[in-house]
């Protein structure tokens, strides 16, 4: 296994981003959408990915092999807490380099973000490669949130998992 790092994505990862995210497992699997043209996937750099706070690329050896993100849920009574999502192209699944970028986010977040006590992710009940990613990373099953999001134009119920910056070892990645 080669070197996982996390960086902002730049426009030139464009190729690299279409190769992955039109992959029919990562369709199926996350909430991407099949980018029907390089200037489709450009549209959605320009005004997803880029202005993003907290988009990242999971790069193998410099080279991006899918993305990591983390959206903080507001202000108010939800300041303490946000959410994780991620996605990975799929000929790179199985060598637990998903749970070492979710590592290296979760430990970046709560450095980043002191008021951020709390960060969750939401997972389909049927992707149980997502539930182990989360719990190899330390992250605990809450809970069953029935028809709690719509998915792929489904309302789908989901497993809240979460983990408390006071849970959290610091990664040494």
């Amino acid at each position: 296994m080669g070197e996982i790092t996390l960086r902002p994505y730049e426009l030139s990862d464009i190729d690299e981003f279409l190769e992955w995210a039109n992959d029919e497992e990562v369709i199926r699997l996350s909430r991407l959408d099949r980018f029907n043209s390089r200037e489709d996937a450009l549209c959605y750099f320009k005004e997803v990915v880029m202005p993003h706070p907290c988009y990242r690329a999971i790069c193998l050896d410099g080279r991006p092999i899918g993305f990591i993100a983390f959206d903080p849920a507001g202000s108010g009574i939800f300041k303490c807490r946000g959410y994780i999502g991620y996605a990975l192209g799929s000929k790179y699944r199985g060598q637990g380099l998903t749970t070492k970028a979710v590592k290296m986010l979760t430990s970046a977040v709560f450095k980043e973000f002191p008021e951020i006590e709390k960060v969750e992710a939401a997972v389909d009940v049927e992707n149980k490669a997502s539930q182990r990613v989360l719990e190899k990373a330390g992250y605990q099953k809450e809970g069953l949130l029935r028809k709690w999001m719509v998915f792929k134009e489904k309302t789908t119920d989901v497993f809240l998992f979460g983990i408390l910056s006071t849970d959290h070892v610091v990664s040494t990645y």
